[in-house]
């Protein structure tokens, strides 16, 4: 069996190191990350490299590749900034959800602005009252003429700060035979209204990904503006939650396998007694079984996303990585931190931050309790929320 990586995955980690080091490098992330922004420029800077069209299709100017290449870029992208990988994946969310669900007039107009970096979108699910119960939702919308009036609020909404239109989960149409789920449609609603205010939460971990709180007060969207069917939004929705887990997982990769790199090198250079400290047991040993797990969670997240990749049934495998890798991160931060001491809380050391990016992995897009109450259902238990 061959292990080696496809030689367009080596090319692209090296071009993405390549990028950080000649346009980002470590002093101006950690200015970003004290700004708690990414500035616009970036986006079109990824545009002009081909990085925000992976998944677009050709036609509309991307390179439509599969989802096995975004979980490499996306775990390099993470080992390096991850607060810039996880804005990156929901804009590669972006281009798959109006590939598969948008009308041609959808995916004409937006499909090449997002692969040139012109176009950034939002998704607004989550709300005050429900969590994790996003079927319990709270926003409506009704048809007013020749457009949708849209009325809600909405929690934890990533990019909105910085986005040109909002994706609003809302309930359209009345509940059908008491399934919550029909009834729920997706409207691409323009941020920059009076009737949109965006406000934006300041995150302890993740700090770039403006995070923020949508309040929509009878907010306007174009009648054509819903996209996939409508009443049927939840049911678009649930076909892209395997690549955002798959995704997900991969960023968390890139944390751990980030952290390990510096705990090895501090590790290495720094000495007491007289001795490298990396010669002591009680250094190498947290260190080895982060090694390890590194690769556990690398195989797991690149099994998933091969199987995604061939149209191959992969939920229960993007559960688990997504679980894996995101509980990896917090021990392996943790483990990695302590190696360092006292200078891994320096903010002048990148393992600070990637400490802090890492507490979001266990309830970021979804609780891992759900995720375990899902593959519990998976194991032929009976449901059990």
């Amino acid at each position: 069996m061959n292990f080696d990586p496809p030689e367009e995955h080596a090319l692209l980690r090296d071009s993405i190191r390549q990028y950080f080091l000649r346009d980002l490098p470590e002093a101006q992330i950690r200015s970003m990350d004290r700004d708690r922004r990414i500035p616009r420029e970036i986006w079109k800077t990824f545009g002009q490299l081909g990085w925000l069209g992976l998944s677009v299709p050709e036609a509309y100017g991307g390179s439509n590749s599969d989802v096995a290449t975004g979980a490499v870029f996306c775990e390099e992208l993470a080992r390096q900034y991850p607060s810039l990988a996880m804005g990156w994946v929901l804009l590669s969310m972006t281009g798959r959800i109006f590939r598969e669900h948008g009308t041609e007039a959808q995916k004409a107009e937006y499909l090449p602005r997002l692969a040139q970096g012109d176009f950034i979108m939002a998704f607004g699910m989550t709300e005050p009252g429900g969590g994790t119960d996003v079927l319990g939702l709270s926003t409506r919308a009704k048809l007013d003429g020749d457009a949708w009036s849209v009325q809600g609020q909405k929690l934890f909404t990533t990019l909105a700060d910085d986005a040109d239109a909002i994706l609003v989960l809302c309930r359209t149409d009345p509940i059908e035979n008491g399934k919550r789920a029909r009834g729920l449609s997706l409207i691409l609603t323009p941020r920059q209204q009076d009737a949109v205010e965006v406000r934006r939460l300041e995150l302890m971990g993740m700090r770039s990904g403006g995070t923020c709180e949508v309040f929509l007060d009878e907010a306007r969207a174009p009648a054509d503006a819903v996209l996939g069917p409508r009443g049927r939004g939840w049911y678009t929705l649930l076909s892209s939650l395997d690549e955002e887990r798959i995704l997900s997982a991969a960023i968390y990769v890139g944390i751990t396998a980030a952290a390990l790199d510096i705990a090895v090198q501090y590790a290495k250079d720094r000495t007491a007694f007289e001795r490298p400290i990396g010669a002591f047991q009680a250094v190498q040993h947290p260190l080895a079984e982060v090694a390890t797990e590194l690769e556990q969670i690398r195989l797991l997240t690149q099994k998933a996303a091969w199987l995604l990749s061939q149209d191959r049934e992969c939920s229960r495998e993007a559960a688990m990585a997504k679980l894996a890798a995101t509980e990896t991160a917090l021990r392996a931060t943790d483990s990695c931190m302590r190696v360092l001491g006292g200078y891994g809380l320096v903010e002048e050391s990148p393992l600070e931050r990637l400490f802090r990016d890492a507490r979001l992995g266990p309830f970021s897009p979804i609780s891992n309790e759900m995720v375990k109450n899902f593959l519990g259902e998976r194991l032929g238990l009976p449901r059990s929320y």
